[in-house]
């Protein structure tokens, strides 16, 4: 129960990062952290206490197993977020190169 509850608080981390911080970088890494609790999140649903892994032996079949399935979102989660993140740096570049600062107050010029 304590490690669903730090994951929660890790979330929390990150959101605070991301809604109260004024430069992308931060936000980035705010987003990032949000990120990461969700994949502990994830793994620790599919653990379970005393379980071994989800391979089929006929010679003990009364075996419990940890699930494999969250295992497997985490790590195509793991891929998404590492291209969304890649998004997010190359946006902020860009931003960079055209505004010469990170901060968002100052970025106000926009027009699209």
């Amino acid at each position: 129960m304590i490690t669903y509850l730090l994951c929660f608080v890790l979330f929390l981390v990150g959101l605070y990062g991301v809604l109260t911080r004024k430069n992308l970088i931060k936000i980035i890494i705010g987003l990032s952290i949000m990120e990461y609790s969700l994949y502990l999140f994830l793994t620790i649903i599919g653990y379970i206490e005393g379980g071994a892994a989800p391979i089929i032996d006929p010679l003990k079949p009364a075996v419990k197993v940890v699930d494999p399935l969250p295992q497997a979102f985490v790590l195509t989660a793991i891929v998404i977020g590492l291209a969304t993140t890649a998004l997010l740096l190359a946006i902020a570049i860009r931003l960079y190169k055209n505004y010469k600062t990170f901060d968002i107050d100052k970025i106000n010029t926009l027009k699209g």
